[in-house]
């Protein structure tokens, strides 16, 4: 895919696909800086979005800091917990939202997750807005379908010391674990709601 300097970029951050990604994958954190810089290659860059996850607690507050100090701005949604420990955090919708939203500004969207559930949003904004869609994400954890339907793909997982860095010391295991228990709620929550399709989207 050609890029050239004059095209505008939007570049949409699925960041819990990411960072257990990195996490479960290469025991690793993600390099952040670095893949906004090669997601926008040169170009225009016109929104860069991290969606994020809060709790109660405010520990993650320094990591949202971090984004921003890079130029990447934080839309948080707090984890919330009902009766019988069923949790909710789910920013797919919202993400797809923004992409139709800026696809009538922009010349290419960069959706950084792999996940198949974007892949009637990848179609939508291909096919009924003419943007070009671009994926980054790590191969282990990319839709092999959602390849299929896009135009461009970095395989993170090729260039590992370039986008990932090492847990920093202060990453208490405790905390680590009671992340990943929540995910695992997540995980779990997701599997019951209904897949996106493309009436859905419009």
């Amino acid at each position: 895919m050609i890029k050239h300097p004059s095209q505008r970029v939007a570049v949409l951050i699925d960041t819990q696909n990411l960072y257990y990604s990195a996490r479960n994958l290469y025991n690793k954190k993600v390099n952040f800086k670095s893949i906004l810089e090669d997601a926008v290659a040169g170009r225009q860059l016109t929104r860069a979005i991290a969606y994020v996850v809060k709790t109660k607690t405010g520990e993650e507050r320094p990591f949202f800091d971090a984004l921003e100090k890079v130029g990447i701005e934080t839309k948080e949604k707090e984890l919330q917990i009902f009766f019988g420990g069923a949790t909710k955090a789910d920013w797919d919708v919202g993400l797809a939202i923004d992409a139709i939203v800026l696809g009538e500004k922009v010349d290419s969207i960069v959706i950084v997750s792999g996940d198949g559930d974007f892949i009637p949003l990848v179609q939508y904004l291909r096919f009924s807005k003419g943007v070009h869609v671009e994926i980054m994400a790590f191969k282990e954890t990319t839709s092999t379908k959602l390849l299929e339907v896009i135009d461009d793909y970095i395989d993170l997982s090729a260039n590992k010391e370039k986008y990932l860095m090492q847990l920093s010391k202060e990453t208490a295991p405790i905390k680590i674990e009671r992340h990943e228990r929540q995910h695992k709620q997540i995980n779990k929550a997701r599997k019951g709601r209904p897949r996106m399709t493309l009436s859905s989207i419009k």
